[in-house]
């Protein structure tokens, strides 16, 4: 009986081996059926305003994931509902929530290289330096990672969800399961601010409550290597408008007597920024400290300053951290429109009525969004201007020479699992075990996700484990994903499926 039971444990042990080694192996095998699952949930439309083509699209995943256990619900929210499925592995075990959008931006067919955005194209780079279609029958033959499907959506975010999908689907044909429970989120419209999503919050907190949450959206690192994402910046947003006369007035007759509110504004701005990028409104770094262990984090991270410069066709960067990664660790304030009272075409001359600039202030987690918004009132207050939340009265105009109307909106803030924590280190362990390499950890990336408050409101760490190639063209014309980054990504959700949490 003993013997009986040493030859089963060994024969597990072997397979159990054996199932990791030969994951290489079973994606090939595997590979161009998933290419081909790609093509057909890419070539469903996915603009939530087509609400028949979005039930199309949910209909398309019900049917593949619930082959492998997993039970759906459809959550009712305040727009287009929220897909959910579940797959209960063992009560014992952990819960990991994963969270995928179905949804992708808008096109515009014109700026497209190929007919329709919603037929997907297999694409092969010409010696003429150009992505040139070429037939899905190559595919029967010997794929190139470097071939790459062009199409809405390809990359963001299909790609992952048929990337975790192919490595569920590798498990049950080798007889195995995840190394824990699973809940996964489909949003129907994360690339509209997720409104419906978050709806669902507070209503369905515990259909989402879980141990731990994994994002799977965005591009890896420019190195195409595995990567972990461990926060992302919050966003905040204010307009600052001056004021000259009440109307706008001829440059030839009151040139020279009437204040140009374009040069009031200018003026106000520079008291704002240094020359070398770094902000001068009093405490907008407070709380942040870049201690040498949070520094050899960063460090670590494979960037090439001068290629990213080389890239961007800049000198120098802005002096706010030392590198790419250490000024994401720091609160931006951007100037991302400035306008004026004519809105015509071409030039006149004109003293312009008003002049307004509007501006975007990246979060991290030291900083929250509200109390950013008020240093800047405070700031421009400091400077002697009367600051409203309205246009001025004549009355006010009159009596005070510097006037601002100053709107504020404190937007989402930042989140960050620490990159130590027991959930980080689980898979950073799991993935350079799988890769032979640790993967990138970037401790905070500068986007901002629209699901942040889902994070903060759950309170469950989340991590963002990115799987598509860095030049997807993610929410521009010719989209697309590289058959490489496919593969990859098929084998990072296995290495993540077989973690004990």
């Amino acid at each position: 009986m003993k013997k009986s039971i040493l030859i089963f444990l060994v024969g597990l042990c072997i397979c159990n081996s054996f199932a990791q080694s030969d994951w290489d192996k079973t994606i090939d095998d595997k590979l161009v059926s998933v290419l081909f699952s790609h093509k057909e949930l890419v070539g469903i439309p996915n603009l939530p305003r087509d609400i028949e083509s979005m039930y199309k699209n949910i209909s398309w995943v019900r049917k593949r994931y619930k082959k492998l256990g997993f039970e759906f619900q459809t959550l009712a929210s305040s727009t287009l509902p929220v897909l959910f499925a579940e797959k209960k592995v063992d009560e014992k075990l952990k819960t990991v929530l994963f969270y995928f959008h179905l949804d992708g931006q808008p096109v515009n067919p014109a700026a497209w290289d190929q007919k329709d955005p919603f037929i997907p194209e297999l694409k092969a780079w010409s010696p003429k330096g150009e992505w040139k279609p070429i037939s899905w029958d190559n595919l029967n033959e010997k794929v190139d990672d470097d071939w790459r499907i062009f199409g809405r959506a390809a990359a963001d975010d299909k790609a992952p969800i048929v990337m975790m999908l192919s490595a569920l689907e590798i498990l049950q044909g080798k007889g195995q399961q995840p190394k824990f429970n699973m809940k996964i989120i489909f949003d129907l419209e994360e690339e509209y601010g997720s409104n419906g999503f978050l709806s669902t919050l507070e209503k369905n907190k515990e259909i989402y409550e879980a141990d731990y949450m994994i994002i799977m959206d965005g591009p890896a690192h420019n190195s195409n290597q595995p990567t972990l994402t461990f926060g992302c910046r919050g966003n905040a947003k204010c307009s600052i408008t001056t004021h000259g006369a009440k109307l706008p007035q001829h440059s030839g007759h009151y040139g020279n007597y009437v204040s140009n509110p374009v040069f009031t504004l200018s003026r106000l701005l520079s008291t704002m920024k240094s020359e070398d990028g770094k902000v001068l409104i009093d405490g907008f770094y407070d709380g942040i400290t870049i201690t040498p262990e949070i520094k050899e984090m960063l460090d670590a991270v494979p960037d090439n300053t001068l290629m990213i410069n080389k890239g961007l066709k800049i000198k120098e960067a802005e002096k706010v951290g030392r590198t790419y990664q250490e000024s994401l660790q720091y609160p931006s304030f951007n100037v991302r429109q400035i306008g004026t009272s004519w809105k015509g075409k071409g030039l006149k001359t004109v003293i312009p009525e008003y002049a307004r600039a509007d501006i975007d202030v990246r979060l991290v987690v030291e900083t929250d969004g509200q109390r950013q918004i008020d240093k800047i009132k405070r700031h421009i207050e400091k400077q002697g201007f009367l600051v409203l939340d309205r246009y001025p009265t004549d009355e006010e105009r009159l009596k005070f020479s510097k006037i601002i109307t100053f709107k504020g909106s404190a937007g989402v803030n930042a989140f960050r699992t620490e990159m130590n924590s027991p959930f980080g280190e689980k898979l950073r362990k799991s993935l350079t075990k799988t890769f032979g390499n640790p993967p990138v950890s970037i401790r905070t990336m500068g986007g901002t996700v629209p699901i942040i408050p889902a994070i903060n409101t759950l309170e469950i760490p989340a991590i963002i484990v990115p799987m598509v190639n860095m030049d997807n063209n993610q929410h521009s014309p010719n989209e697309n994903i590289r058959i490489g980054n496919i593969r990859q990504g098929i084998k990072i959700c296995l290495s993540i499926l077989n973690t004990e949490m």
